[in-house]
């Protein structure tokens, strides 16, 4: 597969047009530094993508005429994101000559609250702005331009305009200038970073799970002085068997996944019959093993145990205030809680099939019957997630009381299944016959296709952001900070159109000011720090709007380097969490060994000669290690673990506010949890944590370990 070789000349000039308005750059940098141009056919695939018609010169023409109306075919935008304290003007579209007015509904309460207790209407000022008027559709379309109040309250507000009788509305959203969590005022903060999944204990069901974040985190603030544990993405999987273990493509991005549920602590379980009890025990019998087991962990079999005993559990009855919290979270989640249960029953119940077209969607014809015949099911996976919410909150207040600053961090995915509960439930939003991907670069020459599909711009901003918004604010609940994965595809994606391969794709922009500022809008509502993972190819400017907003960015140690060498501690930014490796490189004691050589050559991903590459790697290997030395941090012929430590130690010496430290790095594990390029080839997702020889080791012997203890104090000795 090659690049795009097109020459601009070759694609029509209003072509180019056409995608320049949308968003859809024609031209792009590759990782060679040269210009690639993308083809006609890809921006005619990616336009129809967006619903504009391109296929034709009549099309092109056709669509080009209508996109320079389309504004004023709106009486109000349908959504305005703004910052707080802007000066922002709004125009509004009306029968020329026509009167009318405009103001601002209020939303300034907590949410949950009654909406029409809490409304107050603020009159807009219209400005003494002449805009010539159009003939748009056959009418005669005049343009008043009004002034948005500086002093409105952060949040999300309405905006109306009556004329002639007919009142229209948009949503306007008022977002933070910069958030300023008081977390980070407090000095560098570090954390342990944890793939929740592998680190069982003794009372797990053969995977991790809330509970064991839970005590991760109080022995961790108790025991090293910690003030966050961040994890993986814990987004839910499929309700069925098998169930796909990679955290980064879930079926909603929303919802939890009730595999990380401990049900012994659900507490209707304490009130079961002696015979239901019974029941629970059973199911937990063939996975109890599997705590122990040093293979491949084994997630459909978690699942269907863990299954069976939360239908037992789900049969007893509530207490009036446990009965008042589940409804209280029902009305809370509303709709988009109501379909994803409603898309569980249905996967249950399709068992596999195709989906009939009269299911296609919440609002297909054939679903409300189907919800209602299944309502059992429904309110089974309703409940589900309300379990799945009361855990995560007790893990971040046990987090929190044992005295770490932040608590946890959750993660939140780029993307989603291209067959799950979100591509369901938000098909309009949506852009169909497209998938996110990456262009080829020095590290994958193929280029990437990730399968997911990606939020249409457009709809989205028409929809006024809620079902982002709706997102956002379930995943921000309990959670002290959240990091976003490839936060970049917040200001542009890759959109590969079906049947094409990763190379042949184009850049689509994004409004990165009303998707970044309402990332910050919910954060600050919910008191998290922002994490954007920034790492990749991006526009200079990128790093510097983020952290003009307030969002820390991401240093990973192995990559940050400085004319050839690794760059001074005292050179890293402020605003970013810093660590020496990640999740899709192998712990460093693996790196430092060069397992990542001898798992690549093994797996035929290696693109040059292995002598080279194992060369390489060792140089890079000397390199930071001489960087060390020069610091004072280890001394002659240095140790894997004396290496490691004096890595930290390097970090903590940086302004970074935040540092983490990989769990594995700590117990010196030297296998990776996901392998790039890779699917059946290896264990992606599924190794347990374990010692250097890959022997299990159970959260109960963690905080023993010698070599745990040993980095942990050398993280406080740098405090």
């Amino acid at each position: 597969m090659t690049q795009e070789t097109t020459t601009p000349d070759e694609v029509p000039a209003e072509l180019r047009e056409l995608a320049h308005v949308h968003g859809v750059r024609t031209e792009y940098e590759g990782f060679d530094g040269t210009t690639k141009h993308v083809s006609g056919p890809t921006l005619v695939a990616v336009l129809e993508a967006l619903d504009v018609p391109a296929a034709t010169p009549q099309q092109v023409d056709l669509s080009l005429a209508r996109e320079r109306d389309e504004e004023w075919r709106h009486v109000v935008p349908p959504s305005v994101v703004v910052r707080e304290g802007d000066e922002v003007t709004v125009p509004v579209h009306v029968a020329d000559g026509a009167e009318v007015t405009v103001w601002v509904e209020i939303d300034g309460a907590e949410p949950g609250a009654p909406a029409r207790a809490r409304r107050e209407r603020r009159e807009l000022t219209q400005l003494d702005l002449f805009v010539e008027p159009r003939t748009v559709d056959g009418r005669r379309v005049g343009r008043a331009t009004f002034a948005l109040p500086t002093d409105l309250p952060l949040g999300w507000h309405s905006l109306h305009a009556a004329t002639d009788g007919t009142e229209a509305r948009g949503t306007l959203a008022v977002t933070p200038a910069r958030l300023d969590p008081p977390q980070l005022r407090e000095g560098q903060l570090w954390g342990l970073l944890v793939q929740l999944y592998s680190v069982r204990s003794r009372t797990s069901w053969g995977m991790g799970d809330l509970a064991d974040l839970a005590d991760i985190a109080w022995l961790a603030a108790h025991q090293g002085g910690a003030d966050f544990v961040a994890v993986n993405p814990l987004h839910a999987a499929e309700p069925v068997t098998p169930v796909t273990p990679s955290p980064y493509l879930p079926t909603t991005r929303r919802f939890l996944n009730p595999a990380y549920v401990r049900v012994e602590d659900i507490p209707e379980t304490a009130y079961l019959s002696a015979a239901d009890r019974s029941l629970v025990e059973w199911a937990a019998d063939p996975v109890r093993d599997l705590d122990t087991d040093p293979g491949p962990i084994d997630r459909d079999a978690v699942w269907e145990a863990k299954k069976a005993a939360l239908e037992v559990v789900f049969t007893a009855p509530r207490r009036a205030a446990r009965e008042a919290a589940y409804e209280a979270f029902v009305a809370e989640q509303g709709k988009g809680l109501r379909d994803f249960a409603t898309w569980c029953a249905i996967v249950e119940r399709l068992g596999g099939k195709a989906w009939p077209a009269d299911l296609d969607g919440p609002d297909a014809p054939g679903v409300e019957a189907l919800r209602e015949e299944l309502a059992e099911r429904v309110e089974f996976w309703t409940w589900v997630q309300w379990v799945c919410d009361e855990q995560k909150r007790t893990a971040q207040r046990v987090a929190r009381e044992a005295g770490m600053r932040v608590g946890i961090m959750h993660d939140l995915a780029v993307g989603v299944h291209p067959a799950g509960a979100d591509a369901w439930a938000n098909g309009a939003y949506l852009a169909r016959g497209v998938a996110v991907g990456a262009p080829p670069d020095m590290y994958n020459q193929q280029g990437q296709d990730w399968s997911q599909p990606p939020w249409n711009p457009r709809a989205l901003a028409r929809a006024g952001y809620a079902p982002y918004r709706d997102m956002l604010r379930t995943v921000l609940r309990h959670t002290g900070a959240l990091r976003v994965d490839h936060i970049l595809g917040l200001f542009r994606l890759w959109w590969i159109p079906r049947g094409s391969g990763p190379a042949h794709g184009a850049y689509v922009t994004y409004d990165h000011e009303a998707l970044v500022g309402i990332l910050c809008l919910e954060a600050q509502r919910a008191g998290a720090i922002l994490i954007g993972e920034d790492l990749g190819t991006f526009e200079p400017w990128v790093r510097e709007y983020l952290a003009g907003r307030g969002v820390l960015g991401t240093s990973v140690l192995w990559f940050e380097q400085t004319d050839g060498a690794p760059t001074p501690p005292e050179d890293y930014r402020h605003l970013t969490m810093a660590t020496v490796g990640t999740h899709d490189m192998p712990p460093t004691a693996g790196y430092l060994a060069g397992e990542h050589v001898d798992l690549r050559e093994r797996l035929g991903l290696l693109d040059e000669p292995v002598p080279v590459v194992r060369r390489k790697a060792r140089a890079e290997r000397d390199m930071f290690v001489q960087a060390l030395a020069e610091r004072g941090l280890v001394g002659d012929d240095p140790s894997e673990r004396e290496i490691v430590e004096a890595m930290h130690r390097y970090l903590r010496r940086t302004p970074a506010a935040l540092v983490g430290v990989q769990l594995v790095d700590a117990v010196g594990e030297r296998r990776s949890q996901n392998q790039p390029g890779t699917d059946t080839e290896y264990p992606n997702w599924k190794v347990p944590l374990g010692d250097a020889n890959g022997n299990p080791i159970l959260l109960e012997d963690l905080f023993g370990l010698q070599r745990l203890r040993s980095l942990l104090a050398a993280m406080d000795d740098e405090r």
